[in-house]
């Protein structure tokens, strides 16, 4: 795609000469670059990061559950309840233990597999975000996030383009967003909520109590269009693996209704 930079090359030649001319073709690159992000993915484009997603996430999760050398009895009770939460089919669930199988082996590599996975999915920043979100719930899913499983979580959160400051946050909001599993009120919360449970509310949204009623509901707007089924599945999530997307948006969802409620 080059029209973006033939056009913005001839303003900029009109307006500041040949100087402009480069400023003009930089701007334009960068236009048709995001134009290009915007197209639609063809079947084979979308079944090809299907793919590519689903071997990453179990792969992934195998390695993970292997980061502090053994994998114990609770920590495969929990990859398989993480399956069961996804709602996989019988045979992408069998796939899926195979994956992680091959996850927990010495020969696995975290470099190779994140290899693969941003030469076909790197443009998907929600993917991105997902294949984050189901590693950081397996690891907290016994309670705890030990220092093993966070190495691990922060190398790969790396090369998804997650600088430290945002991977730590990224952990805080996922753990407050936990706080919240099936606990919503379907009616409004009718009883104050304690210091602490509003505490988490804010962190879940990633925002904090002294910003502004259009701030937090831009920041709740977003986590709820990042997690969006619909838009995920748009992008080349499996759809037997949306489930947890949608748990997700369910727990922002009353989290912020916690949050509209205590400024009432």
């Amino acid at each position: 795609m080059i029209a973006g930079k033939i056009i913005a090359g001839l303003l900029g030649l009109s307006v500041a000469g040949p100087v402009g001319v480069l400023i003009g073709v930089y701007i334009g690159h960068q236009f048709d670059k995001g134009l290009g992000g915007l197209r639609p993915m063809s079947a084979e484009q979308q079944a090809e990061v299907k793919e590519r997603f689903f071997e990453t996430v179990f792969g992934l999760l195998g390695h993970l559950a292997k980061a502090d050398g053994r994998v114990s009895e609770s920590e495969i009770a929990l990859a398989e309840a993480l399956m069961g939460k996804m709602g996989l089919t019988a045979p992408h669930r069998k796939k899926a233990i195979e994956l992680f199988k091959s996850g927990t082996q010495s020969s696995f590599s975290i470099d190779a597999s994140m290899d693969r996975f941003m030469a076909v999915c790197g443009r998907q920043n929600n993917l991105k975000r997902a294949l984050l979100d189901y590693l950081v719930s397996l690891a907290i899913a016994d309670g705890e996030l030990h220092q093993a499983e966070q190495d691990v979580l922060r190398k790969i959160a790396g090369r998804l383009g997650f600088s430290p400051a945002l991977f730590d946050k990224f952990i805080a909001m996922v753990k407050a967003q936990s706080q919240f599993k099936e606990s919503g009120t379907g009616g409004g919360f009718r009883q104050p909520a304690s210091a602490d449970k509003l505490q988490a509310a804010y962190t879940a949204l990633g925002v904090d109590s002294a910003q502004s009623d259009s701030q937090i509901k831009r920041a709740y707007r977003k986590l709820i269009s990042a997690n969006h089924p619909d838009k995920l599945i748009g992008q080349g999530m499996p759809e037997d693996m949306v489930k947890l997307a949608t748990e997700r948006t369910q727990e922002i969802q009353t989290a912020y209704e916690l949050v509209v409620a205590s400024r009432k």
